[in-house]
């Protein structure tokens, strides 16, 4: 049975994987993502979640590693993590009573076989209406709101009710991984659990 191991620090991932019951490790890769052009939001986490799995195993034989990397997406632009509270607060105001699409790039290799497999997942999210008070509640209660793809919380906090619908994986739109996806592709790739 190969080593399974996470290429990411997410703690939402780690959480989320884990719902599996499979063993596996969690390691961060060094990718710098600044020097991948950032047009398209399906090639921008195709090629990151590829460059984070391969970070990482080529210092672990025997291993499946997994690379992870999302990106939300709104008006023709790939949203980056807000970089202060008012970039967040203008990113709610303006996602409001809209349409904005979630894309996460899942790269897994095999390093004893070398076979690889990549997908790309697209979650649509509808937002409610969303007040100037409740997006600033909840920017006041979050000290994390600059480190999500789409500038709030998904699962905590007040944020949580600041989607009306999802389309497509949930744990995709939540967390940045599209479990029933990844359980797909590890057998794809040769695991076999036990």
């Amino acid at each position: 049975m190969s080593k399974i191991i996470l290429a990411t620090t997410s703690p939402y991932r780690i959480e989320t994987f884990g719902y599996l019951g499979i063993p596996f490790e969690a390691e961060g890769s060094n990718v710098d993502e600044s020097q991948v052009e950032r047009n398209n939001p399906e090639e921008l986490v195709k090629t990151l979640s590829k460059l984070k799995a391969e970070s990482v195993a080529k210092n672990h034989p025997d291993t499946i590693v997994i690379g992870l990397d999302s990106v939300g997406f709104f008006g023709g632009k790939i949203l980056e993590k807000p970089k202060s509270k008012e970039e967040a607060f203008q990113r709610l105001k303006s996602l409001s009573e809209k349409k904005y699409d979630f894309y996460t790039g899942v790269y897994m290799v095999n390093t004893s076989t070398q076979k690889s497999t990549a997908r790309v997942v697209k979650s649509e999210v509808f937002m409610r209406k969303l007040s100037d008070f409740e997006i600033n509640k909840y920017l006041d209660q979050d000290p994390n709101y600059n480190k999500y793809a789409h500038g709030y919380d998904i699962k905590n906090y007040a944020s949580s009710s600041f989607p009306a619908k999802l389309v497509g994986s949930y744990t995709n739109a939540l967390m940045g991984i599209p479990i029933e996806v990844v359980i797909e592709m590890l057998a794809e790739i040769g695991y076999k659990k036990g």
